[in-house]
């Protein structure tokens, strides 16, 4: 069985799919893998330490695609628009690949994909069961968008983040309020911890509160009727507009209260809603900053500009687009482990086996054999 990793083509992406440490396990279980020149460069892995593991270094990507039984990826063609249409001529029947995609929001590129009779398979669907946890590529990349997010906001924000005792007097400690108890707000609060804030955290779902308490933070208990607010699969459902309408009310003390806010808000698919209207930031304190990790789907403030930092109101609202790629290194040495560890359960004895009854291989896979498959991406094409 061989595996071929490409070179990232979306813009300014420095992640890669496979990392040298990993290939040895891949090799042992009869895997071998190809590894397009300058793919883990711009993450700090030259080529040579991967041949130094066994890869071979292939100089033409249609010659890797050509020869790769398994395309591992980190951005496919529906998680890079722009150019992952390019990669859909490569593609060939019976062909696998592994990536992130973005499948119930691109359905169009979706069914392109499945024209191509790949095999095709979403990071975003690995199931969220114990069994998967080692696969759960939304919670490696969003623990790195977390802990960047708070950076991003010590850097901009014009004052300590920790309380100091000066011979100038007391500095107070910062004030940070998370909105969304997910693992990127578990690892924002976390990391704001750390640095000496005081932090606030808010999320629909009461279950998540002793986790935001065991971390240092205090939850914020607004009343409103939370019972439904989780789906299946541990994600927060969407809201209906009453339901946003009343949160944004009652969240709008606490975020002008706070000198930090990090917003994390998503719905799978959805774009994000809208939880700081431009009122709101009027009230905010000069200085004070909001950093958008849910930019990239619109943003959760009404002000974000998807990919810029822009000052409105004297608050400064950064929309972060693709924050995991800030810390190239170590996103794709997690991704890496999501990536490897999925191939080790495709792959038996050096071959693919699938198994269409398995939960995991079942939740993951987008289509197969000239179909789309999966439920939920059905659904969002308007399919039975």
């Amino acid at each position: 069985m061989i595996v071929g990793v490409p070179k990232e083509t979306f813009p300014e992406e420095r992640r890669v799919a496979l990392i040298p440490i990993s290939l040895p396990a891949l090799t042992k279980a009869g895997v071998e893998v190809l590894v397009e020149k300058g793919a883990g460069e711009r993450a700090g892995f030259a080529d040579t330490t991967y041949e130094e593991k066994g890869a071979k270094i292939v100089s033409d990507r249609a010659a890797l695609y050509s020869q790769a039984e398994i395309i591992a990826q980190v951005r496919g063609p529906g998680a890079n628009p722009e150019k992952g249409g390019e990669d859909l001529k490569l593609l060939r029947e019976n062909q696998v690949f592994i990536g992130f995609l973005d499948p119930l929001a691109t359905p169009e590129i979706m069914k392109q994909m499945a024209d191509t009779k790949a095999t095709v398979f979403a990071m975003e669907l690995v199931p969220r069961i114990t069994r998967a946890q080692s696969m759960d590529a939304l919670s490696s990349m969003a623990s790195v968008a977390g802990y960047m997010a708070v950076l991003l906001a010590a850097t901009k924000l014009p004052r300590f983040f920790p309380m100091f005792m000066t011979a100038a007097g007391t500095i107070s400690a910062a004030k940070v309020f998370v909105i969304g108890a997910g693992v990127a707000g578990l690892q924002a609060i976390a990391t704001a911890k750390r640095l000496g804030a005081v932090v606030e955290a808010y999320d629909v779902r009461p279950a998540v509160k002793e986790q935001v308490q065991s971390l240092g933070g205090r939850f914020v208990e607004l009343p409103m009727e939370t019972s439904d607010a989780e789906d299946s699969g541990g994600y927060a459902k969407e809201q209906t507009e009453e339901q946003k309408r009343k949160q944004q009310e009652l969240m709008a003390d606490h975020v002008r209260g706070a000198d930090v806010v990090v917003t994390t808000a998503a719905v799978p698919g959805k774009k994000s809603p809208i939880l700081i209207p431009e009122a709101v930031v009027q009230g905010m304190e000069p200085g004070s900053v909001i950093v958008d990790i849910a930019a990239e789907k619109g943003g959760n403030c009404e002000l974000t500009v998807p990919g810029e930092i822009v000052v409105r109101h004297g608050v400064t609202i950064i929309g972060p687009i693709n924050l995991p790629t800030s810390l190239p290194y170590h996103a794709s040495q997690m991704y890496s482990k999501n990536v490897a560890t999925l191939l080790l359960h495709l792959c038996k004895e050096g071959a693919l086996n699938l198994d269409m009854e398995d939960e995991i291989t079942k939740g993951t896979l987008v289509a197969k054999g000239g179909q789309v498959l999966h439920p939920a991406v059905l659904q969002t094409m308007g399919a039975e």
